[in-house]
C-alpha cells in the first residue's frame, strides 16, 4: 500500500463543499482543515504509483473550487 499526500489551495467560500466532495472519492483515505499556505491536506491510499496520477488528475483536479 502507498501513502500518498496531497496539499490543496482552495477557494475560501469552497472549502466546506470541496472537503466533503473529495471524502467521497475512491482511494481517499482522510481530509483535513488545516491553516497556513494550504487549506485542505488530503491522504490517499493507493495500490500502485499509477493509481496516484488516476486519482490526482482524474478525480481531485477536476472539482471546483
Amino acid at each position: 500500500m502507498i501513502s500518498a499526500v496531497v496539499l490543496i489551495e482552495a477557494e475560501p467560500a469552497a472549502i466546506a463543499d470541496l472537503a466533503e466532495q473529495l471524502v467521497e472519492i475512491d482511494r481517499v483515505s482522510e481530509v483535513y482543515s488545516v491553516t497556513g499556505e494550504f487549506d485542505l491536506v488530503v491522504m490517499l491510499r493507493v495500490r500502485e504509483h499509477d493509481e496516484l496520477a488516476e486519482v490526482v488528475t482524474g478525480n481531485i483536479a477536476q472539482l471546483e473550487g
